[in-house]
């Protein structure tokens, strides 16, 4: 399955990509959670390189946590953040393509969707 999962990170209260957002990529298989990556989000919000690529798209459950509150924290925006870690759950399919996840990150909400 070719094909590769992408993520970028947007701080609405500052309108700026959000720089050092560290994150988890996780496989759901069996009850179980498998972690398949850790990253940090750079001056752009993005990665430097892809999540997965190519042979590593495997059709399933898969989960992005993503550290909001300690970015916030870091920000000194966040002594009274809501969120903390955001579970973003989705499935990849056995079409191959490009999934893209990104996040849209406030102190009090958060929104997704799939990207291009």
């Amino acid at each position: 399955m070719s094909g590769r999962l992408t993520t970028h990170v947007l701080d609405l209260v500052q309108g700026i990509p959000a720089s050092g957002v560290f994150l988890q990529l996780r496989r759901l298989e069996n009850g179980e959670s498998l972690l398949l990556r850790e990253a940090v989000t750079n001056a752009d919000g993005r990665l430097d390189a892809p999540l997965l690529e190519d042979a590593e798209m495997k059709p399933g459950e898969y989960e992005l946590l993503f550290h909001a509150g300690d970015y916030f924290r870091k920000k000194d925006q966040g002594a009274s953040s809501f969120l903390d870690l955001i579970p973003i759950r989705f499935h990849i399919g056995g079409e191959g393509g490009h999934y893209h996840v990104p996040l849209l990150l406030a102190p009090g909400g958060y929104s997704t969707y799939r990207g291009s």
